[in-house]
């Protein structure tokens, strides 16, 4: 990845922040989007003390109609050539479906499926004429089954995960990669950011760092997709070995607990 630019959304914190310090290890120059400018320039100012890489701002919020096509373009103006796209950007909420309104859904919605694959679609073209680069679209362990009581949140990294394995079977022999990465239990503000009432065993979650790494390995390695975190063989195996039925008893039982104590939202800010 040395000299290549790559561009991450959600670069402010958590794995988007993680994977800005990896692909700087790596000598990639960076294109780091996020609503925070002040938590982008303390990256940047801590890559640039570290790393002998470029690295370009930009603050917007990407979960607003339009959101991809002003970035596009922002880029574009600025003479940045992206080689490889970090689609990291997303939220969820944990609650009973009818708890949130419905603005808040389309914000979801619209930053975890449409700004996503509005990105792809934008960057892609320029990937093609070069015959190399690639995308990482980080969706959740909650993309392989549905998960009551976060049933938006999940469905939505359910179609990042399916749209990135079609887009990588599509793109295959053209010399650019897809890999969708799925982390389950990350030490981030994932939690903290939007409701301290919810608990969190920091013996079952992985560093932001080790997801980062995980998911970047997973690309050069050219995977379709990779999971992370110390729940990983769980989420994988269950889907094979439950029936649905099964399986969405087990997993609303799970969730429900946390509605239950009043655990009711979660906020995934990448």
């Amino acid at each position: 990845m040395k000299s290549k630019t790559v561009l991450i959304t959600g670069a402010s914190s958590g794995i988007g922040e993680a994977f800005a310090y990896e692909c700087a290890n790596k000598g990639a120059h960076l294109v780091l989007v996020a609503r925070s400018q002040a938590g982008l320039a303390e990256v940047s100012k801590k890559i640039k003390e570290k790393y002998q890489v470029q690295v370009s701002l930009i603050t917007m919020d990407l979960s607003v109609e339009g959101a991809a096509q002003e970035l596009f373009q922002k880029t574009k103006d600025k003479g940045l050539d992206v080689d490889v796209l970090i689609n990291n950007a997303g939220f969820g909420k944990w609650g009973n479906f009818e708890d949130f309104d419905l603005r808040t859904y389309k914000r979801m919605l619209q930053l975890n499926i449409s700004t996503l694959t509005e990105l792809c679609y934008l960057y892609l073209d320029g990937m093609k004429s070069k015959r190399s680069g690639g995308i990482i679209n980080v969706a959740s362990g909650a993309a392989l089954m549905p998960v009551p009581y976060a049933g938006v949140y999940s469905a939505s990294k359910s179609y990042v995960l399916n749209f990135s394995e079609a887009l990588y079977n599509e793109l295959e022999g053209t010399g650019i990669t897809v890999t969708c990465l799925c982390p389950s239990g990350t030490k981030t503000n994932f939690a903290a950011v939007a409701n301290n009432d919810v608990s969190v065993d920091e013996k079952q979650y992985e560093t932001a760092e080790h997801v980062a790494k995980v998911g970047l390995h997973g690309f050069l390695a050219n995977r379709s997709y990779v999971l992370s975190g110390k729940q990983k063989v769980l989420l994988s195996i269950l889907p094979r070995i439950l029936s649905r039925a099964k399986l969405l008893k087990l997993s609303g039982n799970v969730f429900k607990k946390i509605v239950d104590n009043k655990k009711t939202e979660i906020v995934k800010g990448h």
